[in-house]
């Protein structure tokens, strides 16, 4: 996926797009045109004014004079079309065209009326290609007026050097406005990079605690029934072939949900900068006493108790609290060295509360290997709720969570 907006200098506009948004060669055009103009309305008297702003030359509406100015125009025009694909050789033809047209003027100096397309230029090549290309540009443009200027004052003609200092100011200041653009659209494609990077690697963290909570839960009620199948295959066999059973449809089940997570992700299409998965259901609350069961059956006894109204839930919501029950039950499973342990759900009018406790000998940090507790806070954070593990005074190990619930839940 490219993070990169169109290229000012692009060729053609799409019909949909606004009238503003026309290629710089167009706008090119309109500037020499709109010179052209001003070129001509300066030296009329106008109404209200006693005398022209600026007396015409002597050539300037003889057919010499408007030879020059046609030839300029046809410079300028053909530099316009050239913008997009050879920026220099546009810059080049424009620069042609404010020199021819200066000529029949009788001036000192390329006016600004003259040079205003060369000024467009230098900003949309600045904007849009590389430091180097935009720096040879304005490195044409001021080359050019500086040759303009000397070769009248080597030839003995008045040269108008103060006006021409205030042309190649408009040179400079357009060249440092599409440098500036060209910056701001570098630092906007940084930033949606690093938004998409971020956005996959939040991804790829959602999946590995997916998968964590997944694997970890069904290999500790693996790890249960296959060691009591181990201590009563020679004393009971009809108990071992029944713990291997469900050691058996423990593994399908999670080997199952493997296949579908994998499927799901080889199936995501990167989306407008985000990863989009197909309708594959996430785990929730209501796969509670499914859990409970199965724990149970595996020789943990599994108590879930519901307080309050249930009702549906937001899907991050309901999801990140049911991997905290999961996870909580299997550090019960794999660290209490108990026989039960109680899961309390309240769902209150303001926040769901989630409380896991057992009666063993107590599990943290150092027993829960790396990922379990950790995970868990960072569900809970990521919610802006609140979070609490650790040891009971009366023996035994509590993992606490609230989770504030939307208003539109309440």
């Amino acid at each position: 996926m490219s993070a990169t907006p169109p290229s000012p200098l692009s060729e053609g506009t799409s019909p949909a797009k606004p009238w503003w948004s026309a290629p710089p060669g167009v706008w090119t055009a309109l500037a020499w045109c709109a010179g052209l103009v001003f070129t001509f309305l300066i030296r009329l008297r106008l109404p209200g004014e006693e005398e022209p702003a600026v007396i015409a030359g002597v050539v300037l509406y003889r057919w010499d004079g408007l030879v020059f100015l046609a030839l300029a125009t046809a410079l300028a025009l053909d530099g316009s079309r050239l913008l997009s694909r050879r920026p220099l050789a546009a810059v080049g033809r424009l620069l042609a065209a404010a020199v021819t047209g200066t000529m029949p003027l009788s001036v000192g100096e390329i006016p600004l009326a003259q040079f205003l397309a060369v000024d467009v230029a230098l900003y949309f090549i600045a904007a849009a290609r590389s430091r180097r290309t935009g720096g040879i540009a304005v490195v044409m443009a001021l080359g050019t007026l500086a040759g303009f200027l000397a070769t009248r004052w080597l030839s003995g003609w008045n040269t108008g050097t103060s006006s021409e200092l205030a042309v190649a100011l408009t040179a400079v200041v357009a060249w440092l406005m599409g440098t500036s653009a060209h910056q701001s659209r570098v630092h906007a494609d940084e930033l949606r990079e690093q938004a998409t990077a971020q956005a996959v690697a939040d991804e790829r963290l959602h999946i590995a605690r997916e998968l964590h909570d997944m694997v970890a839960h069904s290999m500790g009620i693996v790890a249960l029934q296959a060691g009591a199948a181990r201590r009563v295959i020679d004393t009971q066999p009809a108990r071992a072939r029944e713990a291997l059973g469900e050691v058996e449809s423990t593994s399908r089940e999670t080997l199952a949900g493997l296949r579908r997570m994998l499927g799901a992700l080889r199936e995501a299409e990167l989306v407008d900068g985000g990863l989009h998965q197909g309708p594959v259901r996430a785990p929730g609350l209501a796969d509670v006493d499914r859990l409970a069961a199965s724990t149970t059956a595996a020789g943990v006894r599994v108590e879930v108790r519901w307080l309050g109204e249930r009702r549906p839930l937001p899907p991050e919501i309901d999801r990140s609290a049911y991997r905290i029950v999961q996870e909580s039950v299997t550090n019960v499973v794999r660290h209490a060295d108990t026989r039960a342990c109680r899961v309390t759900l309240d769902c209150g009018d303001d926040e769901l509360s989630i409380e896991v406790v057992d009666d063993g000998r107590g599990h943290g940090e150092k027993a829960d290997t790396g990922y379990g507790l950790v995970g868990m806070r960072e569900r809970v954070g990521l919610l802006h709720g609140e979070f609490a593990a650790g040891p009971r005074d009366e023996g035994g190990f509590r993992v606490a969570a609230r989770l504030p619930l939307p208003a539109g839940v309440r």
